[in-house]
């Protein structure tokens, strides 16, 4: 069954006009189609389930890899240069509790 795409959003029109362009494509229909098929790749590539018969050291281990390339993806720092966390303090504040056991 074939669906012709119905593009009505001018920013989407020339989001797709330019995705044409970048990845050489006949047209914008199958652009949006390649662009669609490589960002739900990159997706499950990153998501893949890990297997029954692993370890739980395994497990952890992929859920780190996986944390590990969303803090690329969004420039994050790793946890330990962040400075350390005082929830005390966070929620006396919140409270507006001036506390003097900090």
């Amino acid at each position: 069954m074939t669906m012709t795409l119905h593009i009505t959003d001018p920013v989407l029109d020339a989001l797709a006009e330019q995705a044409q362009k970048i990845l050489n494509a006949p047209s914008k229909e199958d652009a949006v189609r390649q662009a669609l098929e490589r960002v739900v790749g990159e997706v499950h590539q990153r998501t893949e389930p890990v297997s029954d018969n692993t370890t739980r050291s395994e497990r952890l281990q992929a859920l780190r890899d996986r944390l590990e390339l969303l803090r690329r993806d969004f420039n994050m720092p790793p946890n330990e240069s962040l400075p350390a966390f005082d929830e005390k303090a966070y929620l006396d504040d919140m409270w507006g509790e001036n506390d003097v056991h900090r």
